[in-house]
This record gives C-alpha cells, sequence and structure tokens, in this order.
C-alpha cells in the first residue's frame, strides 16, 4: 500500500505570517508568493509575459524562471508581442547564445508563434478577454488547506490550453495552463491560513 504524501499545511514564518509550503524562505519566491501569486491580472501583455514563461519553465521549477525573469525581459524585448511575432532567424540565433535565459530552441521558436498567436486573439476580442471567459470573468476561489489536495490540471485549465493550441499557442499544455491560472489569480490556491488567501479572494470580489 502506498504511503500517504507528508501533510504540507501553511508555515508559520519568522515575520509572524503564514504562507504557503512551496515558496520556503528564499527571499524571492517568499516576495512573489506575497506580491504576484495568486493576485488577478487583467492586463493583456502582463498575462502574455506569463504565458510565454510558463512555458519556459516545463521541466524546470519556477524559481529558475524568477531569477532569470529580468534577463529574459531584456532578451525578449519586454515581451513586446508585436516585437517578438517579428523576430527573424538571426535574432533567435543570438537568444540561443544568451546565457542569461532558457536557451531551448524549440520553446524560443515557439515564442514568435505564440507571440502571432496573441496578437491575432488581441485584436479579435482582447487577450485578456480570451481568457477570463473560462471562469467567466471571477476568479475561482478554492479553500484548500493543504498543498497536496492542489491538483496539476483541472477541466477547465484543459479546455483553455485546447482553445490556446487551436489559436497557435506553443508550451501551453493543461498543467501549463492551470500553473498559469494560478499565478494570475483566475483561481485562487493560498491555502486558507495563508495570509494571502483572504486578501486575494477579497481582491476577486472588487473586479480587479
Amino acid at each position: 500500500m502506498a504511503k500517504s504524501p507528508q501533510p504540507r499545511p501553511p508555515v508559520l514564518h519568522d515575520d509572524g505570517l503564514a504562507r504557503c509550503p512551496w515558496p520556503g524562505v528564499d527571499p524571492l519566491y517568499v516576495a512573489y508568493h506575497d506580491n504576484e501569486w495568486g493576485v488577478p491580472e487583467r492586463d493583456s501583455r502582463a498575462l502574455f509575459e506569463k504565458l510565454l514563461l510558463d512555458g519556459f519553465q516545463a521541466g524546470l521549477s519556477w524559481i529558475t524562471i524568477l531569477r532569470k525573469r529580468d534577463n529574459f525581459r531584456k532578451a525578449f524585448d519586454g515581451f513586446a508581442p508585436e516585437k517578438i511575432a517579428a523576430y527573424a532567424p538571426a535574432k533567435l540565433d543570438r537568444l540561443m547564445r544568451n546565457e542569461g535565459i532558457i536557451r531551448n530552441r524549440q520553446k524560443i521558436d515557439g515564442s514568435v508563434l505564440s507571440a502571432r498567436a496573441y496578437l491575432a486573439i488581441e485584436e479579435k476580442e482582447g487577450f485578456s478577454n480570451f481568457l477570463w471567459k473560462f471562469v467567466d470573468g471571477v476568479p475561482v476561489q478554492n479553500e484548500l488547506r493543504d498543498l497536496n489536495e492542489i491538483q496539476a490540471e483541472t477541466e477547465t485549465s484543459k479546455k483553455m490550453s485546447k482553445a490556446l493550441k487551436d489559436a497557435g499557442f506553443k508550451f501551453c499544455g493543461p498543467t501549463i495552463v492551470y500553473a498559469f491560472m494560478q499565478a494570475t489569480g483566475m483561481v485562487n490556491d493560498h491555502l486558507v491560513g495563508c495570509h494571502c488567501h483572504a486578501r486575494c479572494a477579497s481582491l476577486a470580489k472588487t473586479g480587479k
């Protein structure tokens, strides 16, 4: 019989605040957990950046991407979709030589196709509208008390993944998309007891 996973409830930090266990005590990760993760994001360009970075994360830990995020922003022209969509082969070759980012040719090439897909969606209905319609414009509020309760993917992330792929996006499988939904506040997966859970729930009510 398989052993049950060890409980992973919120952890009390030295500053007196309880947090989800996944950021540990790394200051950069803790700041990301406190200030970004789970906060509803409705800006199309910011959503595009996060989705591309989540695609680069595939097979890696998020902290690896977080530590390289400024390098990515510089290398990818601030994640301006219109610029990425026009990247020539020489630019892609330079990105492959950039030691400050994840040098994966498929992911780098895929960013160009994803940028072109973004521009088409943005012109048609707005990229933010396209994504948020999968949760009817309102963040899903989960009431989880242990990290082991969090799913890797959901029916909603599967539907969003398929729609993104159909539109031309790359590296957007259901698991990547669910991580994206958590990070951008489409779903509140801060654990009950984490000091961020109630704040993110409050932001959802205000529509911000």
